[in-house]
């Protein structure tokens, strides 16, 4: 149970306060008040004597017959529960099972959970903890639009521009990121989230925002919370969670509500004067602000919001991610090609070989393509520049074992250009000799082969002889322009001519008997 202050009552009594002005200073009821003065009142406790005992001696004097009730149950030590709440992971239940493991071994009596809460409860509103949110270090970041804004003034057309600013609070330390943006558009507001990690230099486990467009599409009273898509990948790549507040509840994020006005004075206020006349100088200057913001100390607690997170709230952050969180496109179902890859913008990206035929889902930024198979990321790479096509992106790891081959190789290429002709065969074997990663040449040769379903193998091999003529290795693209145009008809004519001149150096008996018959 929790005691009633009685020596606070009794010293806020004798400096003249009345009852209920004791009550609502104290945050007990006016009962207790009189309670606790009548029976002092009755033991003729003098102010001398009331500064010499304890608070626990006045209760037990005041009221032997509570304290006759209480003292079986063991003591607890509200001070240490408030402090170990304030460590990650640590709850009433867990608090509550090491305290009755504690009496079991000193062999007294524990209060139960319920008590044990309740008396919790009583104790922090009879200490003015009744409004204030206990925070954990490395738990929850708050972030939000400043109302206030700033402008700069455009140079050319002279008018003012106006800047909006990203704000965000760690509430254990209140270690706080501004950035100064352009706008308040949803590709802003995921870049500053991401810059605000990277300046706190870890995750916290939540992220609780308001519910604006560009983090929340909507926040019913009742039914789940939809988030925009970016957003999700957002809380994904880092592995935490978005919590918006609930609607028109600023007290679900005190912290940054509260430190946007700080901001408004710690920042907007002292740079109320300055007339600045680009993006980039008014960005400087509230960095430089910031860092004064985050070094000053407190008033009412030890150190600056600084010195609190790099010594209580850093060390329990998540790390950052290897990369990090870039804007992207997803695009679907994509069918893993012959040679292991997955084609976009022309260019082609590997994975691992038994993902032959199946259908994968790209994950593009404006760095990297990442791979992923029912959900699940099977391969990344940097992407290609879109100025480059059919260049090729392959980790050897992704290759068949030396011995295992595809549904085409190519043994069976190379057999099936032979089977054409000795032209098509050697365009073939230049094709996977010019190859950094033989495999690489499976999809180009394929290609080449099977312009025999358009046109026939014979005007195929013919191509393939003339190309040898005028290109070292003859990619598909020139193949078929040679056929398209009939080029390869020059071919089949010198061979005719060869045919013909040959018979010419070859006349028979009967050519001369002609003749001689001619000239008789």
């Amino acid at each position: 149970m929790n005691k009633i202050r009685a020596k606070e009552i009794l010293e806020a009594r004798h400096q003249g306060l009345s009852m209920n002005e004791i009550a609502k200073t104290l945050h007990v009821s006016k009962h207790s008040v009189s309670a606790v003065c009548s029976r002092a009142a009755a033991k003729e406790l003098t102010p001398q004597r009331i500064g010499a005992m304890s608070d626990n001696e006045i209760y037990i004097l005041l009221f032997p017959e509570k304290e006759a009730s209480n003292v079986i149950y063991a003591e607890v030590d509200y001070d240490y529960v408030t402090a170990e709440l304030k460590r990650t992971g640590v709850t009433m239940k867990l608090l509550h099972e090491e305290y009755t493991d504690r009496c079991r071994t000193d062999g007294t009596l524990p209060v139960g959970y319920t008590k044990f809460c309740t008396d919790y409860k009583a104790w922090r509103s009879s200490r003015d903890y009744s409004d204030r949110i206990v925070h954990k270090p490395g738990v929850t970041i708050e972030v939000d639009w400043s109302g206030p804004t700033m402008s700069y003034v455009d140079r050319q057309s002279k008018t003012n521009v106006t800047v909006y600013l990203f704000v965000a609070t760690l509430p254990y330390s209140q270690y706080t990121y501004v950035e100064a943006c352009p706008d308040m558009k949803q590709t802003t507001w995921i870049q500053c989230n991401v810059n605000m990690l990277k300046f706190f230099k870890g995750v916290t486990l939540r992220i609780r925002c308001d519910n604006l467009k560009t983090g929340v599409i909507s926040h019913p009273r009742e039914g789940d919370i939809v988030l925009n898509d970016q957003y999700i990948n957002f809380s994904e790549h880092y592995g935490c969670a978005i919590l918006p507040a609930g609607v028109r509840k600023p007290k679900h994020k005190p912290s940054v509500e509260g430190n946007v006005g700080n901001i408004a004075t710690a920042i907007i206020a002292k740079l109320r004067n300055t007339v600045f006349y680009s993006f980039q100088s008014l960005s400087n200057a509230v960095e430089d602000e910031l860092y004064e913001f985050n070094h000053k100390e407190f008033n009412k607690r030890d150190g600056s919001r600084y010195s609190v997170f790099t010594q209580e709230e850093l060390p329990v952050l998540s790390p950052l991610p290897e990369h990090p969180y870039e804007l992207c496109d997803w695009y679907r179902n994509r069918t893993v090609q012959l040679n292991s890859h997955v084609c976009f913008e022309k260019n082609y990206y590997s994975c691992h070989y038994s993902y032959l035929h199946q259908k994968v889902d790209l994950k593009v930024t404006a760095t990297r393509v990442e791979i992923f198979c029912k959900g699940v990321r099977i391969q990344i790479h940097d992407r290609i520049s879109p100025q480059f096509k059919n260049r090729y992106s392959t980790k050897e790891s992704d290759m068949p074992e030396h011995g295992r081959y595809l549904e085409w190789n190519e043994q069976r290429l190379c057999k099936w250009a032979s089977d054409i002709g000795p032209s098509t065969a050697e365009v073939i074997n230049r094709l996977f000799n010019s190859s950094p990663i033989r495999e690489q040449a499976i999809l180009p040769a394929l290609s080449i082969l099977k312009l025999t379903k358009k046109y026939s193998s014979t005007r195929l091999e013919d191509a393939c002889e003339l190309a040898l003529t005028r290109i070292h290795s003859p990619r598909w693209k020139n193949l078929n322009s040679i056929l398209n145009s009939n080029q390869d008809e020059i071919i089949r004519n010198r061979r005719d001519i060869e045919a013909l001149s040959a018979e010419g150096f070859l006349r028979g008996d009967d050519f001369y008997e002609n003749l001689e018959e001619e000239n008789t």
